[in-house]
């Protein structure tokens, strides 16, 4: 069973005999048809072994590390020098450190590839315009460039580093265009702006960011999931299930398959919202855990390594992020705010959102229509609604009573509302003030689903719908939620939440055999109580 690399460099996977998704088809089409690429993905998503990739086809061609490829026996390129440029390896807090390593890297480039002549400089723009000066006539290379936003992310909060770096870029990439010793150009990064020139009117650089003949280059598709992970699907049905692998059925790797893309699935990148991909990162390391740990776990792992961006933490230190917005299955935004964001400092939130993998495409891009956003899948999900509690409670409130169980799966009532207190009590009232039920069942859903809860707030049946349903494998709670700020009203609006679950029977749709546990609850906005004061079970069965 070949052994599954986080490795961004195709020569280390081939030499360690570990698994090469085949993307090569998609790398022979896309240098085939296109100069200049730009494609923005979220981070850990693939971008450095896609422009890894492509840079060892150009630079050694397909032997030895493209053997039984697509590709090895179609490639027909020249050999080409190759200049990689990462920019998270440059400073992100000094301009002068930027330069000097930007330009140590070109300068380390040309010594290597035997370009003389020059004139030395500090300026990036200027270093490079002088070593394409000295490239004689007819010679080319690639020009490769991993993350260029890095230093603009980073700076989101710091107005005047932020332009200085904008100004620096917008004067680069100038230099870059129309360049005749460029063959071949790809760009990556998570942001996709308007301020730097690489999208503005006239730039010759092509931006394949939802282009659905690519949409799935970068990423894991179900079938090749199935195809090169096959070993590691069986491996872990057997440990579930208790069977050798040879007695794993296909059946068995479908369901398997399916609850994975519950889990880690549904990103689209496709302007007509067809095709969509698995993370890789995620994917890679549920798999490996699996061969690890000798036991099926779906981990949180976007969240615990790739998934709190600096960017998004950034932007919310100086902005609250819409809460109630991000808890609707459907998010509209104008086609201009998602196809041309400017800068990181007037973007809109969602649209940040989406490129930084919270949120992802849930419509075709239509000039005419709103672009519909969505969150992505269970994970991304949790992830994001951890990130939120980070801004919206003051301290973390453990969900786990004795035993690392969840107060909600084994807790009575009192265990419960006991629970939403603490929680309430820790809350950030003067960002999030309280002053409605659609607000109280906004912050509580952040809590649960930070906890990876699999919540349901607003649950419809055919009589109406709930405000909070839980789900658990032999439980189901539901919670009515009411608001008053006056004690009198109190006993009025419990009786309100009581009758109002036994009239329209919530929780009682696909309830299965889980045991249903209703609570009808008060919560009185005070600012002396801001508690939970008066609740009641209507029914635990």
């Amino acid at each position: 069973m070949k052994i599954i690399a986080q490795s961004e460099n195709i020569e280390n996977l081939v030499d360690k005999d570990s698994i090469y998704v085949d993307k090569t088809e998609y790398i022979y089409n896309l240098t085939k048809q296109y100069d200049r690429v730009f494609i923005s993905r979220p981070r850990r998503f693939g971008k450095s072994l896609t422009l890894n990739t492509i840079g060892t086809l150009f630079e050694k061609g397909v032997e030895p590390y493209f053997k039984g490829t697509w590709i090895y026996d179609k490639w027909e390129q020249d050999k080409y020098p190759v200049l990689h440029l990462s920019f998270l390896k440059f400073s992100v807090t000094n301009l002068a450190d930027f330069k000097r390593e930007f330009c140590n890297e070109i300068l380390k480039f040309a010594k290597a590839n035997n370009i003389t002549g020059f004139d030395d400089d500090n300026e990036p723009k200027i270093l490079l315009g002088n070593v394409f000066s000295a490239m004689p006539d007819g010679r080319q290379l690639v020009l490769l460039i991993d993350e260029y936003d890095c230093q603009l992310t980073a700076n989101i909060n710091n107005k005047e580093l932020y332009e200085e770096f904008r100004t620096l870029f917008r004067a680069f990439y100038a230099v870059l265009k129309g360049e005749k010793h460029i063959k071949f150009m790809a760009i990556t990064g998570v942001t996709r702006l308007k301020d730097v020139s690489i999208f503005s009117v006239g730039s010759d650089i092509k931006d394949l960011s939802y282009d659905h003949a690519f949409s799935q280059m970068i990423g894991f598709t179900r079938e090749e999931i199935k195809k090169f992970y096959i070993d590691y699907l069986r491996l872990g049905v057997s440990f579930e299930k208790h069977v050798e692998t040879n007695a794993v059925t296909d059946a068995d790797i479908e369901e398997f398959l399916n609850r994975i893309a519950k889990q880690y699935d549904s990103y689209c990148f496709d302007n007509y919202y067809e095709k969509k991909v698995f993370s890789t990162y995620s994917v890679n390391n549920f798999l490996q855990d699996i061969a690890k740990d000798e036991r099926v776990v779906f981990g949180d792992y976007w969240y615990d390594v790739g998934g709190l961006p600096s960017i998004l933490m950034k932007y919310m230190e100086s902005h609250n992020l819409n809460i109630e917005n991000l808890l609707t299955s459907e998010i509209a935004i104008p086609y201009n705010d998602f196809v041309n964001p400017t800068s990181l400092v007037d973007i809109n939130e969602n649209v940040l959102m989406c490129q930084t993998g919270y949120l992802t495409l849930k419509s075709e891009i239509d000039r005419n229509e709103d672009v519909i956003l969505g969150t992505v899948n269970r994970e991304v999900s949790s992830a994001l609604f951890s990130l939120l509690s980070l801004r919206i409670y003051e301290r973390n409130i453990s969900p786990y009573a004795a035993g690392k169980k969840y107060v909600l799966e084994h807790g009575s009532a009192d265990d419960i509302i006991s629970l939403f207190n603490s929680v309430l009590a820790v809350l950030s009232y003067d960002k999030y003030p309280v002053r409605d039920e659609s607000v109280l069942r906004a912050l509580l859903q952040v809590y649960l689903l930070g906890k990876n809860h699999d919540v349901r707030v607003e649950q419809h049946n055919s009589r109406g719908r709930s405000d909070i349903l839980v789900n658990f494998p032999k439980r189901r709670v539901v919670l009515e939620l009411k608001y008053t700020d006056k004690d009198a009203e109190e006993q009025k609006k419990l009786a309100e939440a009581e009758k109002q679950i036994i009239e329209k029977g919530y929780g009682l749709e696909t309830l299965g055999d889980r045991e249903l546990l209703q609570i009808a609850c008060v919560f009185n906005g005070d600012k002396n109580k801001r508690q939970i004061t008066e609740f009641k079970t209507v029914r635990s069965a």
